[in-house]
């Protein structure tokens, strides 16, 4: 044990992701103070940048990683702005559970984050992924991201530097450059929830709430609607939605729900593009609740890949490709995934 981290040999990570694969890192070094990582990447990070680890609720181990694996230990969060009125910042270390932290806004009175309740990970991972959920994206409540920037040393960058898009941001597209050490969030007192997303009104409904739902009520219907619809890490290991829903020329989209009028389409990145639900492409191609071994789809949701035991990375993402290429075979959409995957590429 060193000042502000300690180094594992030869660690199991089985328990360090939510896909439960069996995998394990010749060196895993945990960080309990970000301070430390300019003196561990002069030292102790060996050729190149490490893989840093959060929860482990968005990749896939395809392989054992290559070289040293960092994990950020430290929880720390507090308030690090607030004049009384309506806006308040607040600071969270990377390795703060996400779920936790929302929950712990939420009985603190403090708005913006209830609809990325229950969504599994660490706060780290959040801007990487810009995790989204229910019609909101995190980056809708970042202010800044604190970082440490390989070569340059730590650094703080602000909503915009940070690139973000749908399932996507800088630290997703340079996983090499920056390793998130904390983020800030612009949270309210006041806001009204989003209750936009048709399924929320319709969980709020079933809950007894028909006008002005507090921030509270919209959290507890996503739980519901999550825990319903999802499979539950804890239960059977899965990294929660395996593809992006894929954006794709408005006239695909118009072609296709014309042959297809169940085919949900939303709007994508601009009035030239349009949203496909990869949920529908995948059951309509007959996936849903299939079983490769212990590799398999999850019955309750077709985005969702699910380690029934002992699947390996490789069969899991053996398992992805054929769901992909059925999808482009049918219906000409290239699917793409969320997780990143080590060791071996899409």
């Amino acid at each position: 044990m060193s000042a502000g981290y300690r180094v594992l040999s030869d660690a199991s990570l089985r328990a360090r992701n939510t896909f439960r694969v069996d995998a394990r890192a010749a060196r895993l070094i945990e960080v309990d103070d970000a301070r430390a990582l300019p003196d561990l990447a002069a030292t102790a990070f060996g050729d190149g940048p490490p893989m840093v680890l959060g929860g482990g609720s968005n990749l896939l181990f395809a392989a054992d990683p290559a070289g040293t694996v960092v994990a950020l230990a430290a929880k720390n969060v507090e308030v690090v702005a607030d004049d009384g009125g309506d806006a308040v910042l607040i600071r969270a270390d990377a390795g703060v559970e996400w779920h936790g932290l929302v929950m712990s806004m939420l009985r603190q009175g403090y708005r913006g984050l209830e609809n990325l309740a229950l969504i599994p990970g660490t706060v780290g991972a959040a801007p990487i992924q810009n995790i989204g959920a229910y019609g909101v994206e995190v980056c809708d409540r970042i202010h800044a991201v604190e970082v440490y920037e390989h070569g340059a040393g730590m650094a703080r960058l602000g909503r915009d530097d940070c690139r973000f898009a749908y399932r996507d941001s800088v630290f997703k597209r340079e996983p090499d450059r920056y390793i998130v050490t904390a983020v800030e969030f612009s949270l309210s007192r006041s806001t009204a929830p989003h209750v936009e997303y048709a399924g929320i009104r319709d969980e709020l409904a079933a809950m007894g709430v028909e006008h002005a739902p507090d921030a509270a009520q919209v959290a507890e219907a996503v739980i519901r609607l999550r825990r319903r619809k999802l499979p539950d890490p804890a239960a059977i290991g899965n990294a929660g939605s395996f593809f992006k829903n894929p954006i794709v020329p408005r006239a695909q989209a118009e072609a296709l729900q014309a042959e297809h009028a169940t085919l949900p389409v939303f709007r994508g990145d601009g009035e030239a593009t349009r949203k496909l639900s990869a949920a529908w492409l995948i059951d309509a191609c007959g996936w849903k609740g299939h079983r490769d071994g212990d590799a398999g789809v999850s019955d309750k949701h077709a985005l969702v890949l699910v380690n029934h035991g002992n699947a390996s990375g490789m069969q899991l993402l053996d398992l992805a490709r054929r769901i992909a290429a059925s999808v482009r075979e049918r219906f000409g959409v290239a699917l793409e995934p969320e997780p990143r995957v080590i060791g071996a590429k899409w």
